[in-house]
């Protein structure tokens, strides 16, 4: 991760042509039958029954995948471009969460790779942005939608995703006491 880069530095352009939207010409960005071939193993990595089985999947997806990553029961890597996506050692995407690598927009689309970083976790629900790297033993909130890097050791929740204040071994938790 580098102190001076944000995920739209690092987030590739690409023209479409034409009046229509970017997604309308999908299938000059990505050939269909790729498409076809990852979605089918998406959908597996999805509802396997084992992790091990999930990182099998990814892996044939292209995805990077240390040693000991938990990917959780419906979680959904990025179908068109799962190649630009790396799990480190021991990092946990939960349950529901997605990860994307690219952006369909009016003009153009973009690609971004992600890193989710050594021990690093993403919470149920979440969503990562392309081009956005999530450091080590960073944690993503539930439901939160990851926008930005996520600097290592730090907790970050919300839409957009944000700091928390208190990133102490409580994990930023409120114990109740009183300061």
């Amino acid at each position: 991760m580098t102190d001076d880069s944000s995920r739209h530095e690092r987030v590739r352009h690409h023209a479409t042509p034409g009046a229509s939207n970017s997604l309308a010409h999908w299938t000059t960005a990505k050939g269909p039958l790729r498409v076809a071939y990852n979605y089918v193993l998406v959908w597996l990595a999805r509802i396997a029954p084992s992790l091990r089985l999930r990182r099998w999947f990814l892996r044939r997806l292209g995805v990077t995948v240390g040693p000991g990553v938990s990917w959780g029961l419906e979680a959904t890597p990025d179908v068109f471009w799962p190649e630009l996506i790396t799990l480190e050692d021991h990092a946990i995407v939960g349950y529901d969460a997605t990860v994307l690598c690219h952006e369909f927009l009016q003009d153009e689309y973009r690609t971004g790779e992600v890193v989710v970083g050594e021990r690093a976790m993403i919470g149920a629900g979440a969503i990562v942005l392309p081009g956005v790297e999530i450091g080590a033993d960073a944690r993503v909130a539930a439901n939160s939608l990851v926008t930005r890097d996520v600097e290592p050791g730090t907790t970050v929740a919300g839409v957009p995703a944000r700091p928390m204040g208190g990133d102490d071994a409580s994990g930023g938790v409120n114990d109740g006491s009183s300061e």
